[in-house]
């Protein structure tokens, strides 16, 4: 199979889809390798050593479209990129199509079959190729947070750890999943006092073990969500639905009631949010204010460490992706993980959480792939 990857052109986006490492892996495997030049300009990477690896550097992202099998990206095609899929081809990336019905509708309208990072599942019932930017997202929230709480910043003019003396910032953190247990860890190490809502009881125990008390748990009901965010210097929002629609956990009507200068840091915001006054922002222009509230809702966090967050992506990615390339769709029909990130075949949608949060039609996916 020919496999391209071209650069990404989202807002100080500097992740890319393969690493050299990963371009040796599939030519290993028999695979042509087409990169577009300076795709890896951002982790360090020049095209010297894609070619070392065996890739082929080609001039232009429309080539890497026009010649390849299957496209491997890392965030959602932009307009431009979605005008030149086509039925037949493959495209492996994060789609995050719950909130975004242009996009659903450019793929739908190419023909292409659109494999999600994002919904791809394991036998422990995690997201594994969601995990490690869910990890680093987690990570960076609260370093965000901490640096819009800075007063210059819009905020607060706190520091969250305190100092001898001084009582530390009250982080809320609303869902206990991957996000929020890396947010905790952040948010332990600078100082700050912790408290981390989620509607598991037995997540919820384990976090507590985790933490060994350093955290405060609770169940998460309107009220005790009311508590936590009034009294909160920084609230992030944590909460996942694979595939679908976040939902608004902290309302409009809160805002008002919050410490003027507080921070909120949706980390949600891909899968539209999960503040009702969240609105997608970049690394450029990455806060903005409401009722004295500030709002830091970058949608791609992870763009912002490229280093780190491609390698470990590539890491996760790469089994599936070497699947796909050694069978082609057929690899989906083996593998029900595997099958689980398929959104979008040939004008379907496939994946029942998108089609419900976008009112359309669902197809299941291996009736999808039969027609």
């Amino acid at each position: 199979m020919r496999v391209g990857c071209p650069k990404e052109i989202k807002n100080h986006e500097y992740r890319v889809g393969l690493t050299p490492a990963a371009v040796r892996e599939y030519v290993g495997h028999g695979h042509d390798v087409l990169i577009e030049t300076g795709a890896g300009a951002g982790i360090d990477a020049p095209d010297q050593d894609y070619q070392a690896a065996g890739a082929t550097i080609v001039g232009s992202a429309s080539e890497v479209f026009e010649r390849a099998d299957m496209v491997v990206k890392v965030k959602e095609p932009q307009p431009g990129e979605w005008a030149q899929l086509r039925e037949g081809q493959i495209l492996y990336t994060y789609l995050h199509l719950a909130p975004d019905p242009d996009q659903t509708k450019g793929l739908l309208q190419s023909g292409v079959t659109a494999v999600a990072y994002e919904t791809v599942t394991d036998a422990r019932g995690g997201l594994p190729l969601l995990a490690p930017m869910s990890e680093v997202a987690g990570r960076l929230s609260v370093q965000a947070g901490a640096r819009a709480l800075e007063k210059a910043h819009g905020g607060r003019g706190l520091l969250l750890g305190g100092v001898p003396g001084v009582a530390p910032g009250k982080v809320a953190i609303i869902g206990g999943g991957v996000v929020g247990k890396e947010a905790a860890k952040m948010a332990i190490g600078l100082g700050a006092e912790v408290t981390i809502l989620d509607r598991s009881i037995p997540r919820l125990s384990d976090l507590d073990d985790l933490f060994e008390g350093r955290v405060m748990t609770r169940f998460s009901t309107p009220t005790a969500i009311d508590e936590c965010v009034f009294a909160a210097d920084l609230v992030i929002g944590a909460v996942l639905i694979p595939g679908a629609s976040a939902p608004k956990l902290v309302t409009k009507a809160m805002l008002p009631h919050m410490k003027k200068g507080a921070v909120l840091v949706d980390v949600a915001i891909d899968q539209g949010g999960c503040f009702e006054t969240s609105h997608a922002t970049t690394h450029a222009e990455p806060t903005f204010e409401i009722d004295g509230v500030v709002h830091y809702c970058v949608a791609n966090m992870p763009g912002a460490v490229p280093i780190t967050s491609t390698h470990a992506l590539n890491n996760a990615t790469l089994p599936f992706g070497l699947a796909l390339a050694d069978k082609g769709l057929p690899a989906l029909n083996a593998d029900p993980h595997l099958l689980a990130g398929l959104n979008v075949h040939r004008g379907l949608i496939t994946n029942r959480a998108v089609a419900d949060s976008l009112g359309q039609e669902f197809r299941e996916p291996l009736e999808a792939l039969k027609a």
